[in-house]
C-alpha cells in the first residue's frame, strides 16, 4: 500500500510513540522510511547575539547537530528492524519543509508524533503536525503522546 513512509523527528517527548509506529508500519508494508529533521530557522534567525560574536551561526550549528544525532538514533533502530532508511536535515519552517519533502520524496503516508496537550494550550500554540494534516492532501497518521502538564 505504501512504498515510501516519512517520519518527520524532533525528538521530543510527543515523538517516541511515533517512532515505533512508523517502523511498524514501514516492516508490514515493506516499506522505506524517510526520517526528516527540520532545524526551525525562527529558532536561531531571531536569536539576538552579539554583534561581535555570531552566536547564531553556532546555535544554528548546534541545532543542526541535534537533528543529526536524531536522525542517526532512529535509523540505528530501522537498521535493527532491517527497515530500508533515508535521513534528511532541512532548515526553515518545519510544517512547510515537512510538505516540501513528502511532495518531493513522493511519500505515500507521513507519520507524525503530538503531545497530546489540553486545547487551550494547542489554540494558543498550535501544532505542526495540526498544520501539516491539515495542509497535505497524503494520508497522514497522528500518534499522540500524552504529556504532564505541570
Amino acid at each position: 500500500m505504501y512504498d515510501r513512509i516519512l517520519l518527520p523527528t524532533d525528538m521530543s517527548p510527543g515523538v517516541d510513540r511515533a517512532i515505533d509506529h512508523a517502523i511498524d508500519a514501514a516492516t508490514r508494508y515493506d516499506a522505506e522510511l524517510h526520517v526528516l529533521y527540520v532545524v526551525d530557522a525562527d529558532a536561531y534567525s531571531s536569536y539576538p547575539g552579539d554583534e561581535y560574536v555570531h552566536e547564531f551561526e553556532g546555535l544554528e550549528r548546534a541545532l543542526e547537530q541535534a537533528g543529526r544525532d536524531a536522525v542517526d538514533e532512529i535509523a540505528d533502530r530501522t537498521g535493527e528492524a532491517a527497515v530500508p532508511t533515508e535521513t534528511e536535515i532541512r532548515h526553515g519552517v518545519p510544517h512547510e519543509e515537512i510538505l516540501a519533502y513528502a511532495d518531493e520524496a513522493d511519500v505515500g503516508l507521513t507519520v507524525l508524533g503530538s503531545k497530546h496537550r489540553s486545547g487551550e494550550y494547542r489554540r494558543l500554540l498550535g501544532s505542526v503536525a495540526e498544520r501539516v494534516a491539515h495542509m497535505t492532501e497524503r494520508p497522514v497518521t497522528i500518534v499522540k503522546t500524552p504529556v504532564s502538564e505541570e
